[in-house]
């Protein structure tokens, strides 16, 4: 059952009906984390939670070590704060590596493989230099070490959650690599209970309202820990019970009234943070309607289109010479006013770009 006050105060937290920053890096240190595997709907998930920022802004705090991209929480690629990387990688990583193990004996990766390979990444990478991703298995090939089979991506996996590598900023299209130590500095230094209690402050901030299995969730943690992280910063935030669950949220003035207005067009893009960010999505989303957002149930989810708090299509682009194209499918018709709404947020992705909007259909499924 979807529920319009969760989803208006999400959409308010999240920074998505109130896109108040200036900067892309505050919203990344605000969220805390973001997931990142798509870098186009990434770069997107952080312009549309700014005043302004294009997709220039947004690349520029990437090349200038703002934002950091790397494997964190869940397993997943993450644009996080450079700052806190490490502590996220010494909260997250013991979990994860311990969960690959199997996986890692089928690819016939042993601690002795791994570590050549690491040496070997060092060595191609020290001195602050940048290489791309096939070069980086290219010279591991050379080494001798087979990359086929998804060896040379669960190697990369590997070292960054080892905490030797990151992404680096981009190579024409390319993303790049480098030493995660060379590339942030001023790191923050804090122990289990207080990387449990920050990440779980910043979550419910900004994700709430949310449950501690959304919690746990969104870390890839265990509910044990998650509510580890939850009781230590219960005193900040309040609780309400929905529907039978205990939903946590900032603890903002008001009687939530306003703030839980869910009214407003939206073009999300892919792996966003209001889809991705929960274990429970029924709130923003219909059971029928899910499947059409991750197409085939491939793990891949598509950029959607949320209306009144609810996801009503998915949508897609296309860039060419002369702009951007975009293709909108709802899941049903769309009034008059809706479209004239829609059209609004379309040009205003083209705007992040930096491109003219020179094609707009719209096409219900």
């Amino acid at each position: 059952m979807t529920n319009k006050r969760i989803a208006g105060h999400r959409l308010l937290n999240q920074h998505i009906s109130s896109p108040a920053f200036q900067q892309p890096e505050q919203v990344v240190r605000a969220l805390g984390a973001l997931q990142a595997q798509d870098y186009m709907q990434a770069v997107w998930a952080i312009g549309l939670r700014t005043a302004s920022a294009g997709l220039a802004d947004v690349e520029r705090a990437i090349t200038e070590r703002k934002i950091l991209l790397t494997w964190s929480l869940r397993g997943t690629i993450h644009c996080v704060p450079p700052e806190d990387v490490k502590w996220m990688l010494q909260l997250c990583a013991p979990r994860l590596l311990r969960a690959t193990k199997r996986r890692l004996e089928q690819l016939e990766l042993d601690d002795k493989t791994l570590e050549r390979c690491r040496r070997i990444l060092y060595h191609a990478l020290k001195g602050g230099r940048c290489v791309t991703r096939p070069d980086l298995l290219r010279l591991l090939e050379e080494e001798g070490i087979s990359t086929a089979s998804q060896r040379g991506y669960h190697i990369l996996w590997h070292c960054a959650y080892n905490a030797l590598i990151c992404f680096g900023p981009l190579h024409g299209k390319q993303q790049t690599f480098v030493l995660l130590d060379e590339w942030v500095t001023g790191s923050r230094e804090l122990s289990f209970d207080e990387s449990l209690a920050e990440l779980a402050l910043r979550y419910f901030t900004t994700h709430g309202p949310a449950t501690v299995h959304d919690f746990a969730w969104w870390t890839g943690m265990t509910v044990t820990d998650a509510r580890a992280g939850l009781d230590a910063v219960s005193n900040e935030l309040i609780s309400e019970v929905i529907e039978s669950g205990e939903y946590w949220m900032p603890n903002t003035p008001g009687d939530g009234t306003e703030t839980g207005k869910s009214s407003g067009v939206y073009l999300l893009p892919g792996f966003d943070e209001y889809i991705l960010g929960y274990k429970d999505r029924s709130a923003v989303l219909e059971p029928e309607t899910a499947p059409l957002i991750v197409p085939g149930n491939n793990g891949v989810f598509m950029p959607t289109i949320v209306w009144d708090g609810q996801v009503i299509g998915i949508w897609k682009r296309t860039l060419k010479k002369k702009g951007a194209e975009l293709m909108l499918s709802p899941f049903r018709s769309l009034d008059r006013v809706l479209k004239e709404q829609l059209e609004q947020a379309a040009g205003r992705y083209a705007a992040f770009l930096g491109l003219p909007l020179t094609k707009l259909d719209m096409k219900e499924i």
